[in-house]
């Protein structure tokens, strides 16, 4: 696992491109460590998830790894354990954007649609297909793709295990930006930077109001939109904002 930091914002690569960056157990613990390491890190609030090499983001879970599992405990066990690092990233304060630079399947694309932003290379090839080895997506999967695919489009990639082009997943709403391969890394860290130089209070909450009001009926979000404005309503950072706009000058945003 490769972290680079820059201001308000780092790049987490998967580094495991002599294997298209699969996900085994040894990855899975990097990663979770490694995303430990930037939330304890209050100078960060964006951060970039890609994949080493030119062919792939993360190409999917190791094969070797699900060949070993011996028993459906060991297996629930492991799909678990991916669902809980997966999970944390959806959850965190950091916002995420997944810099889809290649083949993003199985735990791959899983831990693309965990993450909050999706920007794909126009070369990207994205899918569900853990069907064609005799399971079925353990990381999120059979849930996260139906809530931006819906229920169709996400029962055809997974029964079939059928690969889809970048251009499809914006279709579907699976991505949210294509843009040619050679910017994908210019147009991402664009955007990582800019969401940095917003209010860190708010830029967290307005990902948690977002995820959390999806969760239950819109009277229920509504009320979660209300307290979490009023959170952010009575931060320094809104009275820095607002007298930012009025004075006609850039805030200086410090996260109080």
């Amino acid at each position: 696992m490769l972290t680079e930091r820059h201001e308000g914002f780092a790049v987490l690569t998967i580094n495991r491109p002599e294997a298209l960056n699969a996900l085994n157990p040894a990855v899975l613990d990097a990663l979770d460590q490694a995303w430990s390491d930037l939330e304890a890190d209050e100078g960060i609030r964006v951060v970039v998830v890609t994949g080493a090499g030119d062919r792939a983001f993360v190409a999917g879970a190791d094969i070797a790894a699900i060949n070993r599992i011996g028993s459906a405990a060991e297996g629930e066990r492991f799909a678990r354990r991916g669902q809980a690092i997966f999970d944390r990233i959806a959850r965190s304060r950091l916002v995420s954007i997944a810099a889809i630079n290649g083949y993003a399947l199985g735990g791959g694309l899983e831990l693309a649609m965990a993450c909050d932003l999706r920007v794909a290379a126009d070369s990207a090839e994205v899918g569900q297909p853990e069907i064609l080895l005799g399971v079925i997506p353990g990381f999120g999967g059979t849930q996260r793709l139906p809530r931006l695919a819906g229920s169709g489009a996400a029962l055809w990639w997974i029964l079939t295990g059928d690969r889809v082009g970048a251009n499809e997943a914006y279709r579907l709403g699976v991505v949210d930006r294509v843009v040619p391969k050679a910017e994908l890394m210019t147009v991402a860290l664009d955007l990582a930077r800019r969401l940095a130089e917003r209010a860190p209070i708010a830029l967290a909450l307005a990902k948690r109001a977002v995820r959390e009001g999806l969760q239950g009926d819109l009277a229920t979000g509504l009320d979660l939109e209300a307290a979490l404005f009023g959170l952010t309503a009575a931060s320094e950072d809104a009275r820095e904002g607002t007298r930012a706009f009025l004075d006609k000058r850039p805030p200086r945003f410090r996260g109080v």
